[in-house]
């Protein structure tokens, strides 16, 4: 029995972060950012970390929303980091002291950027946690700091500085944020902020770099006090009900969980994942009702007819070109409604063309086909060629672009094709 779709979760794409165990290399997510998104109806499905992945990210298909999470400093150059305030010393140093975040993972940032420009284009729901978020603010132009302690001191005065990472109480450790008025985060922590008018909450927090030049599509939700973002939205693509995050958190409401214990320091915690999978429902429901055709689409008498007349032409024609290929005149009239049907239909693939040819369905007006067919040889191998000579990262870029307008083709194409059936 073939699968309703419309019955299937939500999918929510996780790329996992590598590590070593047992001089193997080992793929894992966080499991409280599994929990959560289980939790409020979706279904994650993880995209290794693996060597050539961000060239199948399509396979992945359908994507209903993408959250991602820990992981490893990004490239530099992939955001024309400004280290000409820092020292060799001081480039060496940082990268002795978080040796474990450092070490540059290329195929994870590839993948990952890939899938954040992906939901950007066609606005699918977003969350970024810590590195997450720090992947939607490059992708969009924005740039980082190489080092939270190496720059931001020299900005900040000695009172206002904060401590954002501590290795030996990782999960224990918190510092305190602000929170901006007439933001996601404002309206979900509301009933946790003090009485006496204080905007803040103390989060948990676990990094070294983070948000330096904010991308101008994004408005800040959080600031430490030393002035670093630790929280930003945009709020043009905010609208849970109807489908709209984008979304990106420094720090981890996941692990603000009091000792021992997985009860959460603020009820409001959870927030962040709950708004983020309502969104991926209601995307999810709206991709569906745009892209499904009724199942109890009927047509009326009268396109009814029509199909009956475009069927018997085209048996007609198959009929003629396996068999006599002499017609009398009323074939011949017959065969003028399959042919005007070709001729308006713009829409069809070389294959399909093809196979029409071989059916007998383009016998009356064959040579106008074949210099079609060969033309679209003459185009394609030209674009081989010209193909063959990309690089791996253009030829990624250029198939997400495709990729995107074959979405909107669709779509439109199944807009029109309601349209035609129900009014003929």
């Amino acid at each position: 029995m073939a699968t309703d779709l419309s019955t299937i979760l939500p999918r929510v794409l996780i790329v996992s972060r590598r590590s070593v165990r047992k001089n193997k290399f080992v793929d894992f997510v966080g499991e409280y950012h599994l929990d959560l998104i289980v939790s409020y109806g979706a279904v994650p499905v993880i995209v290794p970390r693996v060597s050539g992945v961000h060239m199948l990210l399509e396979s992945f298909e359908p994507i209903h929303g993408v959250l991602l999470c820990e992981g490893e400093d990004i490239d530099p150059s992939l955001y024309e980091a400004e280290t000409l305030n820092l020292s060799s010393e001081e480039l060496e140093e940082i990268r002795r002291i978080h040796v474990s975040d450092t070490a540059i993972d290329k195929e994870k940032d590839t993948i990952e950027l890939r899938l954040a420009k992906l939901c950007l284009e066609r606005n699918i729901p977003y969350l970024g946690i810590c590195r997450g978020s720090q992947v939607l603010n490059v992708a969009c132009g924005g740039t980082l700091y190489q080092d939270i302690d190496k720059e931001l001191p020299k900005e900040v005065p000695e009172k206002q500085r904060v401590v954002h990472m501590d290795y030996d109480d990782y999960d224990g450790h918190r510092h305190p944020v602000t929170i901006l008025e007439n933001t996601p985060l404002q309206q979900w922590f509301r009933d946790s902020l003090d009485k006496d008018g204080r905007m803040e909450i103390s989060v948990t927090s676990y990094h070294h770099q983070g948000v330096k030049r904010l991308a101008q599509r994004f408005v800040p939700m959080a600031l430490a006090p030393d002035g670093l973002i630790e929280g930003f939205y945009d709020p043009d693509a905010y609208n849970p009900e109807e489908g709209k995050f984008i979304m990106g958190l420094q720090f981890h409401p996941e692990r603000m969980r009091r000792p021992d214990s997985d009860e959460f320091d603020y009820p409001e915690c959870p927030s962040a994942y709950k708004e983020f999978t309502k969104a991926v429902v209601a995307y999810q429901k709206k991709l569906n009702s745009v892209t499904s055709v009724p199942k109890s689409l009927k047509l009326d008498g009268e396109m009814e007819k029509r199909r009956k007349i475009i069927v018997r032409s085209f048996s007609l024609a198959r009929n003629i070109y396996e068999g006599d290929h002499k017609t009398s005149s009323s074939k011949e009239s017959e065969l003028e409604a399959g042919a005007e049907f070709l001729e308006s239909n713009t829409a069809l693939s070389l294959q399909q063309e093809t196979r029409l040819k071989q059916m007998g369905a383009t016998v009356r007006n064959a040579s106008s086909y074949l210099e079609r067919l060969k033309l679209n040889e003459e185009k394609e191998k030209l674009a081989r060629n010209v193909l063959g000579k990309m690089s791996v990262e253009r030829l990624s870029d250029l198939m997400s672009f495709y990729h995107m307008m074959g979405e909107i083709c669709f779509e439109t194409l199944e807009k029109k094709i309601l349209e035609a059936v129900r009014d003929p």
